[in-house]
């Protein structure tokens, strides 16, 4: 008769959590699908905000003195076009700076702007949201059918039923709620702090064009500067 080998580290760990998975029953399989999920939808969304640093700030008082002394080119050589905020400021500089330029049209050019970028920042907010809502829910139910199979195990047990295969129930059902509730606890909390950070954008976003038409240089057509300033 030979001898089994001992499990290594990894070989117990993945036992271990293969016995958990199928204590946990189909649920735990899909709360573990949809953790998978949220932790791709996460990690692309921060790789994101790193490339495009979106909040940046620092720079634009420089950017905004510059043009309000008449110095567009050397505001806009500042400027990185890859951030939105930037972006919009660029696009507002050289509306603002044209001789001819048409107010409707800079004002549509911008909240055209404005909103695809703030939808590329909100994409995929929405997955995560469904995912923490659902996550509790789905947890809640298994516990529940993982209840009813419980009593129903009592139930045929009569007379004999043993305490320890009704606990042994309970525990097994309780496990579901615990993986969802571990599942949505920080996908709510990564989706809160996303979308507060792409409102944060949107406020910056709309705060650096106002400054940007409200600073304009005397050069600037006053007329058209008053009324285009409403596009921000």
């Amino acid at each position: 008769m030979g001898v089994e080998p001992a499990l290594t580290g990894s070989d117990l760990i993945l036992s271990k959590l293969q016995d958990f998975m199928q204590v946990g029953g189909p649920v735990v399989w899909i709360l573990s699908a949809m953790s998978v999920v949220a932790l791709a939808i996460i990690l692309m969304k921060l790789w994101q905000f790193v490339l495009t640093r979106p909040e940046t700030s620092a720079h634009l008082e420089r950017v905004l003195g510059l043009w309000k002394q008449g110095e567009a080119d050397q505001a806009m050589a500042i400027l990185n076009t890859k951030r939105p905020v930037d972006e919009l400021l660029g696009l507002s500089i050289q509306g603002l700076n044209k001789a001819q330029n048409n107010v409707a049209m800079l004002k549509e050019e911008l909240d055209r702007v404005a909103t695809l970028r703030l939808n590329q920042l909100r994409a995929y907010l929405r997955p995560l949201e469904v995912i923490a809502t659902l996550s509790p829910l789905l947890g809640l139910l298994g516990t529940v059918l993982g209840m009813i199979v419980a009593f129903q195990q009592m139930e045929a047990a009569g007379n004999q039923v043993d305490p320890s295969v009704l606990s042994g129930g309970i525990w097994q059902a309780l496990l579901t709620t615990a993986v969802g509730l571990a599942v949505a606890i920080p996908v709510v909390m990564m989706h809160n702090w996303m979308e507060r950070k792409v409102e944060r954008v949107a406020a910056l976003m709309n705060d650096t064009v106002t400054r940007a038409f409200t600073s304009a240089p005397e050069s600037v057509n006053t007329e058209e500067h008053t009324a285009i300033r409403h596009a921000a």
